[in-house]
C-alpha cells in the first residue's frame, strides 16, 4: 500500500474509477475503521465495536486531505501491530468474537489479514491504473521473470 501511495499524486487519493467504486482514501478510511474496531480490546470484546460507524467509512463526501488519509492508515496499522505483538502463544487458541461470531484468535487473525490483503489489492490496482505507463512494479516487472530468476540463482550460489 505505501509503495503505491508513493507513486501517486495527492489528488489521486480521492479518484474513484466509477460511481460504484471506492477511492483509495475511502478504502483507507474503511481499513482503518476496521482495524481499530477489530484490534481494540481484541481478546475481551467483540471486534465490531459500538463506536464504529462502518457505513460512514464508505461515504464519498468526507472532508480530508492526503495527510489525514496517511494518518488514518498509520493509526489502523499501529492498532493491529500493537495488539499482535501483545499476544502470547497461549492466546492463539482462545476464542474471540467478530459480530457475535466465535473464532479462535488464529482464525480471527487470518480472517482480518485476508480482508486487508483484498483491500490493499484494490489500492494497488487503482494506483497502477492512475499511473499507467509510469507505474513502477511492486514485484517482478512484466517480461522480467527470467532476469529475476537468474539473479536469484546467482544469489543462492553466493556469486
Amino acid at each position: 500500500g505505501e509503495r503505491s501511495f508513493a507513486q501517486i499524486r495527492d489528488e489521486d487519493f480521492f479518484v474513484s474509477p466509477d460511481e460504484e467504486s471506492n477511492s483509495i482514501a475511502i478504502i483507507v478510511r474503511h481499513l482503518s475503521g476496521n482495524m481499530i474496531s477489530r484490534w481494540t480490546d481484541f481478546l475481551t470484546s467483540d471486534g465490531e465495536k459500538e463506536f464504529r460507524k462502518r457505513d460512514e467509512e464508505f461515504e464519498r463526501l468526507f472532508y480530508t486531505d492526503k495527510d489525514d488519509v496517511l494518518s488514518r492508515w498509520e493509526k489502523g496499522w499501529k492498532c493491529l501491530f500493537d495488539t499482535l505483538s501483545s499476544l502470547k502463544e497461549e492466546d492463539l487458541l482462545k476464542e474471540v468474537f467478530i459480530r457475535k461470531e466465535k473464532h479462535t484468535v488464529t482464525e480471527a487473525v487470518n480472517r482480518q489479514l485476508a480482508h486487508y490483503g483484498y483491500h490493499i489489492g484494490q489500492i494497488v490496482y487503482i494506483a497502477k491504473h492512475l499511473e499507467s505507463r509510469n507505474w513502477k512494479s511492486l514485484s517482478i516487472p512484466r517480461g522480467k521473470s527470467g532476469d529475476f530468476n537468474a539473479e536469484m540463482n546467482k544469489k543462492s550460489k553466493g556469486e
